[in-house]
């Protein structure tokens, strides 16, 4: 990590990276989640998310602006964060929009409730 941060301490990026940027993936992927929207949108937010981490990195700690390894790592971060986001909101909604369809299957998932399936035809 020390090679990607050379004018800041790893607390001072973790802060900037996580907690700003983590958040605002968080909620970016919670609200494209809940219009029902797909998930490549979510994944697209986290690019210019990540540009306007790295430009933080850049104005406040004198950081280079255009470098591409801790550019590629924040993304990765942010688009880890917003896609899970996006998966556990749109389980939720799933479990409780279609309640007669589906139950939760884990934190991220759902799955089609055992009585929901029709009966075979009788002769």
């Amino acid at each position: 990590m020390n090679d990607l941060y050379v004018n800041e301490s790893l607390l001072q990026a973790a802060f900037i990276t996580l907690v700003l940027g983590g958040g605002g993936a968080l909620l970016a992927g919670r609200a494209i989640a809940a219009t029902w929207r797909n998930i490549s949108t979510a994944a697209i937010a986290a690019i210019p998310m990540a540009m306007a981490v790295r430009f933080v990195h850049f104005a406040l700690f004198d950081e280079t602006l255009l470098a591409l390894k801790p550019f590629a790592v924040e993304l990765a971060i942010l688009l880890t964060i917003s896609c899970l986001s996006f998966r556990r909101t749109r389980a939720v909604q799933m479990v409780k929009q279609y309640y007669w369809l589906y139950r939760p299957h884990g934190p991220f998932g759902w799955q089609p409730q055992q009585d929901t399936t029709p009966d075979p035809p009788r002769t």
